[in-house]
Order: C-alpha cells, then structure tokens, then sequence
C-alpha cells in the first residue's frame, strides 16, 4: 500500500488549540477545535464555509469512553454556537469540522456526508452516537456520489491519525473467527469455566466471535459500564451453560484486561491471565519477545 502524507498545522503552537489536518491532493480540511477556542475558530475563513461536524466528550453515561454527535450546515460556527448554549449537549469538549478548501461543498453535499458518517459511527458502537435518527441521504447525481465517497474516505483516513477512532469500523469482522484461520497469533483465557480466543489486529485486542464469558460478575470489577453496555445488546447470547454467554462477533478492545475483566466478570490482568495458544506464554513476556531491545550506547 502506497504510503500517504498527512499535514498537521498547530494554528497557535499549543498542540492542547485548534489545529488543522489535510491530505496532499484533498480538497477537504479538517479543524479540530476546542470549546473553549470557539471565540478563536470564528475568526478563521473555514468557520463561515459549509461543512460537517463532529462534537466528542466524554460519555455521561460511562458506558463508552465518548459521546458524539454528528452535524453539518452552511455555516458551521453557527451550528457549533448553538450547540454550546444548548443543555442536551452539555458532554463536548471538543469539535471536528470537515470543510472544503475550494468551497465547493454544497447543502446538498454535507447533507450525503452527515447521514453516511452517523451510519458508520453507529454501526462500529464505538461510542454513544447522540443523534436520534440518521437522516436519509439526499439524491445526488452520481459524479457527485462518486466524489463525496472519495470525500469520505479520505476524513475515515484523517480521523484516527487525530485521535478520533469513532468511526473505524472492526478490524476483524471480515476474518475467520477459527483460532489462527489467518496467521495471527491466538490468545486464550480460561477461568471461572469460560474459554475466550483472542488476537491482536491493527493496534486493537479483539475477542473472537464463539468465546464464552461468565453472566455473573463481582460488584467491584472494573468496567463495570462497558460490560453492562456489552452484555445488554446482540453481542452475547445463552450458551448450552447456563451460567455463560456465548459472543456472537468478532469484539476490539483498548486493553487485553479490559477484554479479560468483560470475560470474566471480575478484576483481571489480562497481560498475565491472556496465553499464547500452545505455549502458555503470557501476553506480557509475549509482547516482550517482540519488542526489539534498545541498542547498547558506546
């Protein structure tokens, strides 16, 4: 895969204020600006333009890490003012502006992008989308169907280089969930009578689809949230033991212990209770063999 230039540009030197992000050859700028800089982003000419947005903050309902919600308009500091004075959407901290530098981003254009950012951001149940509904997409003839595709994966590319993985879908929901249908090396967790697979693909631990996890839990585990937030949806169903669940997909976590804590329902390390498949090695002396060690300075 051909390598990509990404240019970040911090506006005041503070890499905490508004910084902007392009692609050589993308007519698209993003701008991520803190609440508290609004006063500073109005004055700059991609406030005024038509564009996207994204508001994220922390989850009030701890059951993600973040909350966002997905807006567009034809002058984007505006809809980002409303939004600071409005009490239902007290949880941003931070605001994600999709423009165009040429300008040529219509209502109709933003419209297209809004709707296929807010599907995608639900789909990967990243975090809490708070939108009600994702609104249908407008008719476009299809050259503007074929630029405003292009438009879009170019922001899903930007996104996480910015520290805004909301919208990546899961990495292993297209592979094999057979323990090392691919190459990968497998984890395994045993305890409490469950038995979980794992791999670890593009910077995430994810839990294969067929691991078992336990129904009960302690009433001090960590990640309390997440689990309930996990175990009340589609993803975990009965399995032939009553006192397990069975997972139903592939699931990414951040950490191998959040992902052993969810599985187990109690407090784990999961750099010490994850194993290699075959050799009972631990995540952790695994992760060490891996990492070259520093060279030695004469």
């Amino acid at each position: 895969m051909a390598g990509k230039s990404i240019r970040l540009f911090l506006v005041d030197g503070r890499p905490e204020g508004i910084l902007t992000a392009e692609i050589g050859n993308w007519t698209g700028r993003i701008t991520v600006t803190p609440r508290t800089d609004l006063s500073d982003f109005v004055g700059r000419p991609d406030a005024k333009r038509t564009g996207v947005y994204i508001l994220v903050g922390p989850d009030p309902s701890e059951k993600f890490e973040d909350s966002i919600y997905i807006g567009e308009g034809d002058n984007v500091y505006n809809r980002l003012y409303a939004h600071s004075t409005d009490s239902s959407k007290e949880f941003w901290t931070k605001a994600v502006v999709v423009t165009s530098k040429d300008e040529n981003l219509t209502k109709a254009h933003v419209r297209y992008l809004e709707s296929r950012l807010i599907d995608i951001a639900t789909r990967a149940q990243r975090s809490q989308v708070t939108n009600s509904t994702a609104p249908t997409p407008p008719g476009l003839p299809e050259p503007d169907v074929a630029d405003m595709d292009f438009f879009l994966d170019q922001i899903l590319q930007t996104l996480p280089v910015l520290g805004f993985d909301h919208l990546v879908p899961v990495s292993a929901s297209a592979r094999s969930a057979e323990p090392n249908g691919s190459g990968e090396i497998t984890f395994v967790l045993k305890g409490r009578g469950i038995e979980a697979h794992a791999v670890q693909i593009g910077g995430e631990f994810v839990v294969l689809k067929g691991s078992t996890a336990r129904k009960d839990k302690t009433p001090s585990m960590s990640y309390a949230a997440l689990r309930e937030r996990l175990m009340s949806g589609s993803l975990f169903i009965d399995s032939p033991d009553p006192k397990l669940y069975e997972l139903t997909k592939d699931l990414p976590f951040r950490s191998p212990s959040a992902a052993a804590v969810v599985m187990v329902g109690r407090n784990s390390n999961g750099r010490v209770e994850w194993k290699v498949e075959g050799t009972g090695q631990t995540y952790a002396d695994w992760q060490d063999t891996t990492t070259p060690p520093a060279e030695t300075e004469e």
